[in-house]
This record gives structure tokens, sequence and C-alpha cells, in this order.
């Protein structure tokens, strides 16, 4: 579903990179920081288009507490996890919900929930990125 990653901050990667050590780490914080912004967004969306029948798959919107490397990219991935109450996967439904199918139409909740985010994950990940130099 939806991937954050570190692709298109290259300049303040270089930057940090610059600056000595335990930057890796605040990477790490930077994207756990706009990862818990983008699961907001979710919930929210989800909500505004009508998704939420009995909570189960918003709620179960998450993501790693580790980035991983992807190609030498740090990233996260956030989405629905495990399955409800009857058994059925969340990320199929949010999938579903998302594209539509024969019987459904799609609704690209995912996509307004990224774009209403983004703001929001560029100022959080800021203010940890602004912290570590204060610190420094």
């Amino acid at each position: 579903m939806a991937r954050f990653d570190t692709s298109g901050i290259d300049d303040i990667i270089a930057a940090v990179t610059r600056m000595g050590n335990g930057l890796e780490e605040v990477g790490d914080d930077m994207l756990l920081a706009g990862a818990q912004e983008v699961k907001l967004s979710w919930g929210l969306a989800g909500g505004m288009h009508g998704h939420k029948k009995t909570g189960d798959m918003l709620a179960s919107v998450g993501f790693p507490k580790t980035p991983k490397d992807v190609s030498g990219i740090r990233t996260i991935d956030i989405y629905p996890i495990g399955k409800d109450r009857k058994g059925v996967r969340n990320a199929e439904k949010a999938f579903i919900l998302h594209y539509g199918s024969s019987s459904i139409k799609g609704s690209h909740w995912v996509d307004d929930a990224d774009e209403e985010a983004g703001p929001r994950v560029q100022q959080a990940m800021e203010d940890i990125f602004d912290d570590y130099l204060n610190r420094r």
C-alpha cells in the first residue's frame, strides 16, 4: 500500500552525513515520525470515505518499529496489518476499497490520505531534524 522512504531528500541526507555519528538513528526517527502522520491520515480518510463498518481495518493500519534498507534507501511501509474478526485480511479490504472491484467502485481513499498527510509528514520530519541540530 503506502511506502514512505528517504528518496527525494538526498540533499538533506548528504548534509546530515557530513555532520557525524548518530545520523542513521535520526533518519530512522524522521521516518517513524512521518509514518505516524501517514497512519493518522489513513484513519481520517477511511472515515471520511465511509470505510469504517467495524473499524477493524482502519485500526489495523500500522508500520514496523524499525525502518528497513531497500537498495540502499531507508524505507518504512505503512499498511493495514493482520485480519479482521471474520478472518479477512485487512490489507485486502483496503486494496479493494481503494481500487474497487467488479461490484465496488474504488474511492482512492489512500491517495487522499497520503496527499493530506504530506505537509504534516514534512513538518514532523523537520522537527526531528531541528531537534537533532539543536542538540549538537
